[in-house]
């Protein structure tokens, strides 16, 4: 009878085992499906967008909304001159939502994501001079070939001896398979292209991995004022205009605090319109807006408590006033109050040598925005609203930024 029971008790337990393999198999075939459908569905926004990048659009004017073009607003005397000495052809080719021109950048290495037609890239080239390095990478072949093409044109118009520009054809969530080492750039900078990506987080950890320790991401982007249904998400005109991927702002706070990036500074906000009425009324009451935000790799430790900081000058372009983000402007000489999070970020950052930081000090603007502070403006749909203000005087950003 103990032999029957130890059979039977056997029994149960393969029976049991077989079940928990069972389990486990159909987890696994399920896992293995949902990837194959993430892959499928990334796969095809990539082809779908490399299609309206390389086929369909031929110039700017067959865009059907404004969200891919540079608002026309005044530049720094520095970037107009060096934009005159951008090819025609390259000019021509270019979708951007804004100018991502951080400040700062003598022989910086910069890499550009989403870098199309190479116009950021051969104005960025003359901004870091010839011992810096600026790296344009694009999932567009076409338009890598075009950027490729002017290498010579552009070194021998801006005098170099050799190249300090160089272009690969791939893809911005997967900078690993073009070659693109760990902590090898000081800055990531990114034009109106991330909304392009299906997978936003990514993105983000990519150039986290890629950025040297208080390196920074600046980059402008499309953002929506709520997280876009099924109907937006899925059209493909909408995706090609840089609507149909838009992140929700919010968003995007809590994706960089993952990643591992200091909480993004708001610094500019344009306005959105879709000159479509077929695409009007599928978007609906969404509304969007063009942004700019950077993004620091604060190196762990650095995070200090609020700091009293004066600016030095001498920043090229902004020699006697920094407008830093729309929450902090510095004038040389002026002592400024500073939370936490912008102190550890000038201690960290590239801007350490431009200003002397003194710890202590009551700072203006207490909080995080991916905390709720209602202090700092973090709401790029409210700092446009309060730049088109009546008497407000602007629509891209605080005084001076652009």
């Amino acid at each position: 009878m103990l032999g029957q029971h130890r059979a039977l008790g056997r029994s149960v337990a393969c029976a049991g085992q077989s079940a928990v393999v069972a389990l486990q198999l159909e987890a696994v075939g399920q896992a293995s499906a949902s990837a194959r459908v993430t892959t499928h569905f990334e796969d095809h926004i990539h082809q779908e967008v490399q299609d309206y990048y390389g086929k369909e659009l031929q110039k700017t004017e067959d865009l059907k909304t404004n969200a891919c073009i540079t608002s026309a607003r005044p530049l720094p005397k520095l970037v107009r001159d060096a934009l005159k000495h951008i090819h025609d052809e390259v000019v021509a080719r270019y979708y951007g939502c804004g100018l991502v021109i951080p400040e700062c950048l003598s022989s910086c290495r910069i890499l550009d994501l989403g870098s199309g037609s190479g116009r950021d890239c051969y104005l960025l080239s003359q901004l870091v001079g010839e011992q810096g390095h600026v790296t344009g990478i694009d999932m567009t072949e076409s338009q890598v070939e075009l950027a490729k093409r002017h290498i010579a044109y552009h070194m021998d118009k801006f005098g170099y001896r050799k190249p300090n520009v160089e272009f690969f054809h791939g893809y911005m969530e997967k900078l690993g398979d073009a070659g693109l080492s760990d902590e090898s750039y000081d800055i990531v900078i990114s034009n109106c292209v991330i909304n392009l990506a299906p997978e936003k987080r990514a993105v983000l950890q990519e150039a986290f991995r890629v950025l040297k320790p208080g390196g920074e991401m600046y980059f402008s982007d499309v953002y929506a004022n709520e997280r876009l249904d099924e109907i937006i998400r899925s059209h493909q005109v909408l995706w090609g205009e840089c609507l149909g991927g838009a992140l929700y702002w919010k968003d995007l706070y809590s994706i960089a605090e993952e990643v591992g990036f200091s909480p993004p500074c708001l610094v500019t906000a344009s306005p959105i319109t879709i000159g479509d009425k077929q695409l009007e009324g599928i978007v609906g009451d969404c509304r969007f807006v063009s942004a700019t935000f950077r993004l620091f790799k604060v190196p762990a430790g650095s995070q200090a408590g609020p700091a009293q900081v004066i600016y030095n000058g001498g920043i090229v372009g902004h020699e006697r006033e920094l407008v830093f983000d729309a929450n902090f402007t510095f004038k040389e000489g002026e002592v400024v109050d500073v939370d936490a999070e912008m102190a550890a970020i000038l201690q960290s950052s590239r801007f350490a040598e431009k200003f002397l930081i003194r710890a202590g000090g009551a700072a203006a603007l207490q909080g995080s925005c991916h905390k709720g502070a209602k202090e700092k403006i973090c709401d790029p749909f409210q700092l446009l609203e309060e730049l088109t203000a009546p008497g407000a005087g602007g629509t891209c950003g605080p005084p001076g930024c652009c």
